[in-house]
């Protein structure tokens, strides 16, 4: 019934005489005043209730809902929760895990696709780097209840892999690896699976964001060989400026990559893999309001004020497709 709920009471009395449950004073204790507001509080809602039905029946709603939600988290953790996380028991089939049993150097890499997943896993420092690929889009977490997207293949192995629960058992000490990067392709798909992951870290597990845990991968764009050198460029500027530089007394030759999947396991570990020529995004959220509302809008079942902020923000986009 509390959840969700937002009530303003004014009680006017000495305050000599107030009594509070605790320090927070989330609880008045005074008898004399909890059976005349109470009283009062139940003549105003029968009366309001019976004006009203239709509201009468939204609580309900919302009150049944909330309930399932509960009964869903319970039932996930019997589902998700596992045993000896850092022996490696219970770890999904998918996922090519790290020698490491020390999170604070570990590395989980959700990579787009088993092509790009077995460049990755090849490739891969498998000291502390582990690769878990992604059969395709995840469920939008966004509208999706507890028990219906713990159902979700995808969604279930990586609870698993990370090792910390979900819902009311989520724990964020228990998280496997302090390095989570997202790695998808520099495309629309890529970008919409990027973003889906982003929701169910936001939504589900927030404190991996707020510890810093959750990254972005950047792979390159293009390749330029030019003579026996190689450079990477990451976006159309990078790549006209490195033309510009590089390759004014030599020929060269410029490959696109469309996906990760097109890169064999060597570019992948020294374009996006390597720590010491990698580039990665950190996923911070600088204000808590305002991305709530940019994901409710974004990825939430309402139409119409998506439609405006596309429409509005239309020529800002770069999209490759």
């Amino acid at each position: 019934m509390k959840e969700g709920l937002s009530a303003v009471v004014y009680i006017k009395m000495p305050s000599d005489r107030l009594q509070f449950e605790s320090q927070t004073k989330a609880k008045l204790n005074n008898p004399e005043v909890q059976g005349f507001a109470s009283q009062t509080v139940k003549e105003g809602l029968d009366t309001y209730f019976e004006e009203h039905p239709s509201d009468a029946r939204k609580i309900i709603e919302k009150v049944a809902l909330a309930a399932r939600a509960r009964l869903a988290a319970r039932a996930a953790k019997d589902a998700v929760l596992r045993k000896g996380a850092l022996d490696g028991a219970s770890l999904p089939g998918l996922l090519a895990d790290c020698q490491s049993n020390d999170p604070s150097i570990s590395e989980l890499y959700i990579v787009e696709g088993p092509s790009a997943g077995g460049s990755a896993k090849m490739g891969r420092d498998r000291k502390y780097q582990a690769i878990l690929p992604l059969g395709g889009k995840i469920l939008n977490t966004e509208r999706a209840q507890l028990d219906r997207f713990i159902k979700f293949e995808e969604i279930k192995n990586l609870i698993i892999a990370l090792g910390a629960g979900i819902g009311d058992t989520f724990n964020p000490d228990r998280v496997r690896y302090h390095r989570i990067i997202i790695m998808c392709d520099a495309d629309v798909d890529g970008e919409h699976i990027t973003t889906l992951l982003l929701t169910f870290f936001f939504r589900h597990m927030a404190e991996v964001i707020n510890k810093g845990y959750l990254y972005i991968a950047l792979p390159p764009l293009y390749k330029i060989t030019a003579g026996k050198e190689t450079f990477y460029a990451y976006d159309d500027a990078e790549k006209d400026s490195l033309l510009a530089q590089k390759t004014k007394e030599a020929k060269y030759s410029i490959q696109r990559y469309k996906g990760l999947g097109e890169m064999n396991p060597q570019q992948l570990w020294e374009t996006t893999m390597d720590p010491t020529t990698r580039t990665l995004k950190r996923v911070t959220v600088v204000d808590a309001e305002a991305a709530d509302k940019m994901f409710t809008m974004l990825m939430g079942e309402e139409v119409p004020p998506r439609k405006k902020f596309i429409q509005t923000n239309a020529k800002m986009a770069t999209l490759d497709i």
